[in-house]
């Protein structure tokens, strides 16, 4: 199943982050995302051409947060959008975190 078809599931903590060498595994499904120094965050910064439509890439990211019940850091400005994710309760990633990447490119077109 791709990661677009799975829905993010409440994570209440208590388990561990995933580990580098699997959300490597996992970026190869997101393009355009990165993985941070720590392996704890994953983020995309968007180029646009204006400060509109980096405003609707902020919409459209903030739109399949709500759908998923899974909130990232979006900021923007002029010709830019970036938007980063981890699990909050487990200070990490978790797959959660690569579904919403994944519903973001869908949504976003890329």
């Amino acid at each position: 199943m791709s990661l677009t078809e799975k829905h993010c599931t409440p994570c209440q903590g208590g388990i561990d982050p995933m580990p580098r060498g699997e959300a490597e595994r996992y970026l190869a499904d997101i393009p355009g995302w990165e993985l941070n120094e720590d392996a704890t965050r994953i983020s995309r910064h968007f180029k646009t051409k204006d400060f509109a439509e980096a405003q609707a890439v902020a919409n459209r990211a903030g739109d399949v947060a709500e759908q998923e019940d899974h909130h990232p850091d979006i900021r923007f400005g002029y010709g830019w959008c970036e938007v980063e994710i981890h699990t909050h309760a487990i200070g990490g990633l978790h797959e959660n975190d690569f579904i919403y990447a994944a519903k973001v490119n869908e949504a976003v077109g890329g």
